[in-house]
């Protein structure tokens, strides 16, 4: 299990902090784990898998026309 920053999150995943906040809230985002006081990560694995999710459940009508 790695977990990853949110320095290392924001390469993967292109959403502000704010964003990812409101995400987690609604629960469609894998939550943070609290290290400490001033330090969160999240589980790349969980991470991975979200990003997967959405891969998988893109439609050929969710592309452009060519």
């Amino acid at each position: 299990m790695r977990c990853i920053s949110w320095r290392e999150l924001k390469t993967i995943v292109p959403y502000s902090r704010q964003h990812i906040g409101r995400l987690e809230q609604a629960k469609q985002f894998p939550l943070r784990v609290t290290l400490g006081p001033c330090r969160v990560c999240w589980i790349l694995d969980e991470v991975r898998t979200w990003l997967q999710e959405r891969i998988d459940s893109r439609s050929l009508t969710d592309t452009p026309d060519n």
